[in-house]
């Protein structure tokens, strides 16, 4: 099996229908996150050696309706990724126990 090394991918794509930013993060060397601002509004960031992605409220202004429901898909998000994680893990750590044998 081939080793499958961390890396970090960055585009910038321009067009008629503007300008675009794609980030991915291939690697567990990640820092997360979350700082406020005076009271006013929380900054989550995701960043790596090469990168870095802020999430913050609408216009950097105070919280909205808005940023509380992405807030809320950002956490249902991270707990389906959390559990296809544990799940992936455990199948492999199963499935290597089972070729040891």
């Amino acid at each position: 099996m081939s080793e499958h090394k961390p890396y970090t991918f960055v585009t910038t794509s321009i067009d008629a229908d503007g300008t675009r930013l794609g980030v991915s993060f291939h690697t567990g060397d990640l820092a997360v996150t979350v700082l406020g601002t005076e009271r006013q509004r929380p900054i989550l960031t995701v960043s790596s050696a090469e990168a870095r992605v802020s999430l913050s409220t609408t216009g950097g202004g105070p919280v909205t309706d808005q940023d509380v429901t992405l807030a809320r898909r950002l956490a249902d998000a991270a707990a389906r990724y959390l559990a296809m994680c544990e799940q992936l893990h455990a199948e492999r750590s199963t499935s290597a126990d089972a070729n040891a044998a």
